[in-house]
């Protein structure tokens, strides 16, 4: 950041008074700017025995699979962001049921959110970021061609407990290819 959106004068890397970390500060009108991680919000868009995947038609990691889910918009809940994601990529309407998981990924300063959605008819279609939208059973999972990493963890943990016949809630952290459960 060079400049301030306020104003328009420089900004300086400092730390203000009263905090502990270095902040981008207007020179001109002493407007803190704070940078945090941003909210990717998901579903897991279920239909009886299978879920909702999608091959992506954007980068990053064109042409792999994903469940819908991308950044969180202003003015919307999360279950909101998690539906419409939902409704943009793979064009299913869902009813968010219950929250999932809760990953954080510090390396790139984001948290990702993800719900279960129910699905009230099979009716889905490819939406302008996806290549193909599919319904599968678990065994059907493209494991070695999903998109990130924190996506195979959250589908992994999705499968354990389906198999189990037990959901709960999952909070963990993805760093570099390795997962630390919270």
């Amino acid at each position: 950041m060079k400049y301030c959106s306020t104003c328009g004068a420089r900004v300086r890397l400092r730390i203000p008074p009263g905090d502990t970390l270095p902040r981008f500060v207007c020179e001109g009108c002493d407007t803190i700017h704070y940078q945090n991680p941003k909210m990717v919000v998901g579903c897991i868009p279920e239909w009886e025995d299978q879920i909702l995947l999608c091959r992506r038609a954007i980068e990053p990691r064109h042409g792999l699979w994903t469940i819908p889910a991308g950044f969180m918009e202003q003015n919307e809940t999360l279950e909101q962001a998690a539906a419409r994601e939902t409704m943009e990529e793979a064009k299913a309407l869902v009813e968010i049921s219950t929250l999932y998981a809760v990953f954080s990924l510090p390396s790139v300063s984001q948290v990702y959110v993800i719900f279960r959605g129910t699905m009230h008819t099979p009716e889905f279609g490819v939406g302008q970021e996806s290549l193909e939208v599919r319904l599968v059973k678990q065994q059907e999972i493209p494991w070695t061609d999903l998109a990130f990493q924190v996506i195979h963890e959250v589908l992994k943990r999705y499968c354990e407990d389906s198999n189990r016949g037990q959901f709960e809630v999952h909070v963990g952290t993805v760093e570099s290819h390795r997962i630390h459960p919270s």
